[in-house]
C-alpha cells in the first residue's frame, strides 16, 4: 500500500508539473479533446 501511494504521488507530481497553471491544464484537456473527435488535422 505504501509503494502504491508513493507511485501515485510521484506520477501526480509529474502530471501537475507538465501543466503548472489552470490555463495550461485547460489547454491540455482541450488538445486531447481535439484529437479524440476524429477529424483529420486536429492533433
Amino acid at each position: 500500500m505504501k509503494k502504491a501511494l508513493i507511485a501515485l504521488a510521484l506520477s501526480s507530481g509529474l502530471i501537475l508539473s507538465a501543466c503548472n497553471t489552470v490555463r495550461g491544464a485547460a489547454n491540455d484537456v482541450e488538445s486531447v479533446g481535439d484529437c479524440v473527435d476524429g477529424k483529420p488535422g486536429n492533433c
